[in-house]
């Protein structure tokens, strides 16, 4: 993917972590708010705290097209924010309009791992209502590959397999000051 295009005419108040489940876009974006000294917000921690429901119970109780609406509610209101680094849901910028209300404020930067480390990262989380199936793995690479088309939508990707946190974090930060740069 290209990086940044300096000349796109989008002013850039926030940076938005996009990107699959175990790919490092809540770790990742902590580190990047302390480096920025911006505020960190995480979309599901925020649906969590608005429905009072975790993610799971409201794929249990309602469902996933349920939880993409709320998602998508908590999208639309990101736009007023200023200096924050948002983690967002793994399947969050699979709508098109919840990617083009994001990069109408902050550049959108899609994490990347391969599967295999995905499956390492989360295999023992339980708060994963995705992966609740007979094979966890192969449901991976099927979303994945479901989901790449979107992904690549970002304004940058950044491999994450075996980097840590904050060297990821430097990456990214790396992209949104190019994308910043005279604006």
């Amino acid at each position: 993917m290209e990086p940044f295009n300096v000349a796109d005419p989008r002013i850039i108040h926030n940076l938005a972590l996009a990107g699959f489940m175990g790919t490092g876009k809540s770790s990742v974006g902590r580190v990047a708010g302390e480096m920025l000294g911006f505020a960190f917000i995480d979309t599901d921690e925020l649906i969590e705290a608005q429905t009072g429901k975790s993610v799971s119970a409201i794929f249990a109780q309602n469902s996933e097209e349920e939880f993409r609406t709320l998602e998508r509610d908590v999208v639309q209101g990101l736009s007023a924010l200023r200096n924050t680094v948002i983690a967002t849901g793994g399947g969050l910028i699979v709508n098109p309009g919840n990617l083009a209300s994001l990069k109408t404020h902050a550049l959108v930067v899609c994490l990347w791992a391969s599967p295999e480390i995905i499956w390492e990262r989360v295999r023992e989380q339980t708060h994963r209502p995705l992966l609740n199936g007979p094979d966890a793995p192969a449901r991976i690479r099927e979303l994945l590959e479901q989901r790449k088309p979107a992904y690549r939508q970002a304004d940058a990707m950044i491999l994450t397999d075996h980097r840590s946190p904050k060297e990821v974090a430097q990456q990214v930060l790396h992209q949104f000051h190019l994308a910043r740069k005279g604006k």
